[in-house]
């Protein structure tokens, strides 16, 4: 007679199995000094994970200034912040772009946004895609009707103002909806910060930089 209640031993199982799988996408967002790493599994939201905890099949090593060292699989791997490892084989057919280094080391990218060109700087310590004023208002974005704020910078505090793209679009990689800002004074190049790059996987090779869609 059926009792309603899973059987010990199959249910021994289903568990280890949940327990097994390993994360498929591991990103670092950033670090906490010495002592956390702030992780996006599979594309979920950020967590942050203490030296020498696991979280969803990845346990940090260590962390330093700019990189996490975790171990996935049993095996360790250093990533930078920004930098994403996929455990699965990538898939060939995602949106992709190839970015090339200027002569100073930064990566730099031709791009849109709401279809209208422009250059990026790669920024991963920026948290959302940052504009100049200037080019807000040839791109036709009427920013002063978004949400006043502050942003500190290198060179102290300064007033931005929040936005939404319509669209972002680097290489073949074309995302909707993206989280801005529109800094006035003292931003001279758009920044392609974490709002976009949250959504791609980065994988350098020496001066070139290849993007892949994610979701």
């Amino acid at each position: 007679m059926p009792t309603g209640l899973m059987p010990y031993s199959i249910a021994l199982l289903l568990l280890f199995l949940c327990g097994a799988a390993a994360a498929a996408n591991v990103a670092l967002i950033g670090v906490i000094g010495d002592k956390a790493a702030v992780l996006a599994i599979d594309g979920g939201d950020p967590k942050t994970v203490k030296v020498g905890q696991k979280w969803s099949g990845v346990t940090i090593v260590s962390v330093e200034r700019t990189q996490a060292t975790v171990e996935i699989d049993g095996k360790r791997r250093v990533l930078q912040i920004g930098q994403h490892y996929r455990a699965a084989a990538p898939v060939i057919n995602r949106q992709s772009a190839t970015l090339a280094a200027d002569p100073r080391g930064h990566f730099v990218a031709e791009g849109t946004i709401n279809g209208k060109s422009i250059r990026f700087l790669v920024d991963t310590g920026a948290t959302t895609v940052a504009v100049p004023g200037y080019e807000a208002q040839r791109l036709g974005i009427d920013y002063l009707k978004g949400e006043r704020a502050f942003s500190r910078t290198a060179g102290g505090l300064v007033e931005v103002f929040r936005v939404r793209f319509d669209s972002v679009k680097v290489g073949d990689i074309e995302l909707a909806n993206i989280e801005g800002i529109v800094i006035e004074n003292g931003l001279e190049i758009t920044l392609l910060g974490m709002s976009f790059l949250n959504r791609v996987e980065m994988q350098r090779a020496g001066q070139t930089m290849m993007l892949f869609r994610r979701f």
